[in-house]
């Protein structure tokens, strides 16, 4: 039969100690990864917010210089530009806003897109629920009791025995 304290056993403070720093790189792993998650969802969400600002920012700027474009052309390619006079210009400039409002909303299709693929950090919410639950069931070592404290007069008193 061999010696149980050979020197392969661990002592409760090498336990605590390990169990201590094991917990620790446990919670800085689920942190690690929450950061993770939480950076490719707002690289999602920038690129969704960037196609939303697209879309609004071409919507603007090039409703005046497009429309105009578009209402005489469509007016030159009905024959307004030989003289039989073509499409009224009203008509022309509305097909002309109506070409402006489906590539807004072409871009908005977009940004709906990327905006529905950010998520919550699933994996990060997984892991530290695992780990609540097995904290849950851990039960804490009960203390020994400690001695009561001494008043200053006895432990000067001993001192000077």
């Amino acid at each position: 039969m061999s010696d149980p304290f050979d020197g392969t056993e661990r002592s409760l403070g090498q336990l605590v100690a390990s169990a201590t720093a094991e917990m620790s790189a446990l919670v800085h792993d689920e942190i690690a990864l929450a950061k993770a998650e939480i950076r490719q969802d707002v690289k999602r969400g920038a690129i969704g917010s960037a196609a939303g600002i697209t879309a609004v920012v071409v919507l603007l700027f090039s409703l005046p210089m497009l429309s105009f474009a578009l209402a005489y052309a469509i007016n030159t390619w009905t024959g307004g530009h030989n003289g039989d006079g073509g499409w009224n210009l009203v008509w022309c400039f509305l097909l002309s806003f109506a070409a402006n409002v489906l590539l807004a909303v072409l871009l908005g299709i977009i940004a709906y897109a990327k905006f529905r693929k950010v998520k919550p950090p699933e994996k990060s919410i997984a892991s530290a629920k695992q780990t609540a639950a097995i904290m849950q069931n851990a039960k804490p070592h009960p203390r020994p009791a400690q001695r009561p404290a001494l008043d200053k007069a006895s432990a000067v008193a001993r001192s000077s025995v």
